[in-house]
């Protein structure tokens, strides 16, 4: 076994490719376009990068999860305060027939004394069972008396309970105003600094050549949103890896119009004063 080729160091490719390997050209050789062309284009690429930036941020508010939580509660307080709006009218419906019942049998209750107290009723047998009949009145009136309280008491818990959660509402509905005024505010700057950078891309996009904007969209769209990066210092700045010494004498040799590619990332590779060349 032959001697081990050279190994991978921080992320760095080997500089020398082994011998007897072809490689692929890193350079574009149907695409031209003057330099200053190119370096336009990464101004177009931060710009793109800025409108990336401004998308996340408007998606990533934390307005959003706090209007979201608030509406979950919300939509919780209001199906509680609906069961207790008709816990409440249902006690208020029986309260009434209650009452009714009550006032049934008093009535009953008033004429029977007023036959007993007129002496209309002669009869000791009549009179025992008209006595026992208001007796058992008076009991059934207590009794019915008795349900009353027990449901007002029902209905008055319930109409404490429609106020505290009429309350909650109220409180929990003024946090998602806040929330959402704030977000509207965030989204008013958000998009206002969006159409701004848009405005500003369309300006210096329409200065570069047809033909290079469509390859560098092209790119952006495949490559997570970076189409065109700068060669700094013999590194390309799309994927961070360092040139070999036969791309760097490739880049070398080129000539300043020609559109070069990154052989690793394969986005464009823009030189500028800084490339280390």
């Amino acid at each position: 076994m032959g001697p081990a080729g050279p190994r991978l160091e921080d992320g760095h490719r080997p500089l020398d490719r082994p011998r007897g390997l072809s490689h692929r050209h890193i350079r574009s050789p149907q695409l031209n376009a003057a330099p200053a062309d190119q370096i336009r284009l990464l101004d177009v690429q931060a710009l793109d990068v800025r409108l990336q930036q401004l998308a996340h941020k408007r998606r990533s508010l934390p307005e959003h999860a706090e209007i979201e939580s608030l509406n979950k509660d919300l939509t919780q307080l209001r199906d509680l305060l609906v069961a207790a709006q008709t816990e409440e009218s249902d006690c208020a419906r029986e309260q009434t027939k209650a009452e009714q019942d009550v006032d049934q049998v008093r009535q009953r209750a008033v004429r029977d004394q007023k036959r007993l107290d007129s002496g209309a009723v002669s009869s000791p047998k009549d009179l025992e069972n008209l006595q026992r009949e208001i007796t058992s009145l008076a009991k059934r009136q207590g009794d019915l008396e008795d349900v009353v309280l027990e449901v007002m008491e029902r209905r008055e818990s319930a109409q404490e309970r429609v106020a505290e959660l009429t309350e909650r509402v109220s409180s929990v509905q003024s946090k998602i105003d806040d929330a959402t005024s704030r977000r509207d505010a965030a989204f008013e700057s958000l998009d206002g600094e969006t159409a701004t950078v848009t405005k500003e891309r369309e300006v210096i996009a329409g200065t570069i050549p047809a033909d290079l904007l469509k390859l560098y969209d092209k790119l952006r769209e495949q490559q997570g949103g970076v189409g065109a990066a700068r060669l700094y210092q013999r590194r390309c700045e799309g994927c961070r890896l360092e040139l070999n010494i036969t791309e760097v004498n490739e880049v070398k040799a080129a000539s300043p119009d020609t559109v070069l590619r990154c052989e690793n990332c394969r986005r464009i590779l823009v030189r500028t004063s800084e490339s280390g060349l």
